[in-house]
Formats: structure tokens, sequence, C-alpha cells
């Protein structure tokens, strides 16, 4: 599956969510630290929901850029 995931610049560097998965999250220092943590908090996630029985949303937002004139 491929989800969408938000990151957003910080103070102290990066945080990050997925909006089909509520309250999976993740925070970094760089951007790289950031997507590497998101990687596994998604796969430790989607495991704990699997645990507990809770079905495994399926991907539903959709990002995309919009040019505007400044």
């Amino acid at each position: 599956m491929k989800y969408a995931v938000v990151y957003e610049k910080t103070n102290t560097g990066y945080s990050a969510y997925v909006p089909d998965l509520p309250g999976c999250i993740a925070t970094g220092r760089s951007l790289r630290l950031t997507k590497e943590r998101m990687a596994k908090a998604i796969e430790m996630h989607l495991a704990l929901m699997r645990q507990d029985g809770d079905p495994i949303p399926d991907p539903t937002t959709a990002t995309d850029y919009i040019r505007v004139s400044a």
C-alpha cells in the first residue's frame, strides 16, 4: 500500500503525519530522518492495527501542488 504523508517544517526540524492513519506521526531534525522515522511508524502502526484486529484502511488521501502567482 502507498499512503500519503504530510511533512511540515517546524522550529526544530520536521513533523509528519498520515491523514489516512490517525495518530500515525513522526518527527526529526532533518527531512531525511523524519522520512525514515515515518516509514517505521507506518509499519508499526499497521502491525498494531492487525494485532488488535482493526481493519486496515485503504489509502484515500490524494495530494497535489497547485501553482499560483505570488
